[in-house]
């Protein structure tokens, strides 16, 4: 059954709400705490902001967490020669956090650390707290990331460090 309330909010949110939400400044600020996050450890992070999902794909039912799956794999996350990639997946229309981690980091992080993570950022972000709730949120995962993952004797930046805005 359709959610009409959510395919409204998807078909309508202003197609520039994710510049209010992570100006330029944030983004900056977000890259940099990301670059800072991989000297401690050997995952790579990605931070994917997405304000809405095609409302055809609201109407057939398609979650916030199968969304950030496909992102996932579009972005080349899992693409890591020690499979560490993780994702931080943001859908701004149904003020959602997913955090995808590669096999070899789920191994060792279970999920519910990840949702954990993912439900702080949420709490923040509903707030209206994007800048505290990003950066929190990445501190967060580089302590996990640091405690299972710690980095290698010659860490390799293997994924862009910059936030990426998934237009359609």
């Amino acid at each position: 059954m359709v959610n009409f309330t959510r395919w409204l909010t998807h078909t309508f949110i202003t197609p520039w709400r994710w510049r209010l939400a992570f100006p330029s400044n944030v983004l900056q600020e977000i890259e940099q705490s990301i670059t800072e996050s991989e000297r401690r450890h050997n995952g790579e992070l990605r931070f994917a902001i997405e304000n809405a999902l095609l409302p055809s794909w609201v109407w057939r039912g398609m979650s916030g967490r199968q969304r950030a799956t496909e992102i996932f794999s579009n972005l080349r996350v899992w693409d890591t020669e020690d499979n560490g990639g993780v994702l931080i997946y943001v859908l701004l229309a149904d003020r959602e956090v997913h955090i995808i981690a590669d096999r070899g980091i789920a191994k060792r992080v279970k999920q519910g650390e990840w949702d954990a993570v993912a439900t702080a950022m949420q709490s923040q972000f509903s707030a209206g707290r994007f800048r505290p709730g990003a950066l929190e949120g990445i501190q967060q995962i580089t302590t996990l990331l640091a405690r299972f993952f710690p980095p290698g004797a010659k860490k390799i930046n293997e994924l862009p460090n910059k936030p990426v805005i998934i237009r359609k």
